[in-house]
């Protein structure tokens, strides 16, 4: 039978792993064409509104392949329920036999995505940050600020979000780990203030637009990750000096450059994925003046390496699953 893994269990194990060199590692098979990840699948809803990812894939050579499922269904709040879920299951690549089933409720989803805003930002944004910005004050919110910590030397972050109540709790969880948090309900103070953003809402029209992105500035994008969503004005990549994608094929299909191809704005051929920008110094920010962006949609290597290291950590013989 395979191990049911709870999220007490994850959480506790996923305290002992390094989250950042195995997204790197991930990231650098996928562009060396290491890995098989096939289109996302997806299920989108309307009443109410909600939507459904299922990614899956492997590294050629590796002892395991991954299915995720992940969901977002925005109104649960309102019913006291968060509104991300999900699971991932990893197999054996070996004999396809189901190895565990990580009931992880959407955390380890949130984890990779997090990373992967920091490896993002190790290469791309500029050495000195003055103050990070942060669109978006939910779970991510959170734990992108975190993991840019282990990248960028910071304390100020300007924190923009919905309402003063959901701005008054993300201050009252991120001042105690050492930030100095200033909430705004004004996008436009956040590209003023800020030369290392991070969008992270599923908002499906522009948060930020091209006219106030300063020199200097990089900004990562998490949240577009369907045809529909949108966060950056279509302009910003076209003005922007470097345009990274964690897929080039997934990009054709969604997020940020999805929407600025369509427009006309930018050309496919001037994008590079970030597992380049890993291993090649020559795509990584080359001034302290450039415009960056970073369009990150989710690729399953990075569900796999997670999962991974996860599944790993539990075998340990320190412990017993």
């Amino acid at each position: 039978m395979p191990a049911v893994i709870s999220l007490p269990m994850i959480l506790e194990a996923a305290r002992t792993i390094d989250p950042l060199p195995l997204i790197e590692e991930g990231f650098v098979a996928y562009s060396q064409g290491r890995a098989v990840v096939p289109p996302v699948g997806e299920l989108m809803f309307e009443d109410p509104p909600g939507e459904v990812h299922i990614k899956y894939g492997y590294i050629k050579g590796d002892d395991h392949f991954v299915i995720k499922i992940a969901s977002g269904f925005y109104h649960n709040p309102k019913i006291g329920l968060p509104s991300g879920n999900g699971m991932m299951l990893l197999f054996s690549q070996k004999t396809g036999e189901l190895e565990c089933l990580l009931l992880d409720e959407g955390y380890l989803t949130n984890l990779r995505t997090a990373a992967a805003g920091a490896v993002a930002a190790r290469y791309l944004a500029p050495r000195k940050v003055r103050t990070v910005g942060i669109l978006g004050a939910g779970v991510q919110g959170r734990m992108q600020l975190e993991h840019l910590r282990r990248v960028r030397g910071f304390e100020d972050a300007l924190v923009w979000g919905l309402d003063a109540g959901e701005l008054d709790a993300y201050r009252r969880d991120m001042e105690p780990r050492g930030f100095k948090i200033r909430p705004t309900l004004d996008a436009e103070e956040v590209a003023a203030s800020s030369n290392l953003i991070v969008t992270c809402t599923p908002s499906t029209k522009p948060l930020l637009r091209a006219a106030w992105i300063r020199p200097g500035t990089h900004i990562t994008a998490v949240g577009s990750d369907t045809a529909e969503k949108q966060e950056l004005d279509a302009a910003i990549l076209a003005k922007a000096d470097r345009v990274v994608v964690d897929s080039l094929s997934q990009s054709a299909l969604r997020g940020e450059v999805f929407k600025a191809v369509g427009a006309g704005l930018i050309r496919r051929g001037d994008l590079v994925e970030l597992g380049r920008v890993i291993s090649e110094e020559k795509f990584r920010r080359a001034s302290d003046d450039e415009i960056t962006v970073a369009d990150l949609t989710g690729v399953a290597v990075q569900d796999l390496q997670i999962s991974k290291a996860v599944w790993k950590a539990l075998k340990s013989p320190a412990r017993t699953v």
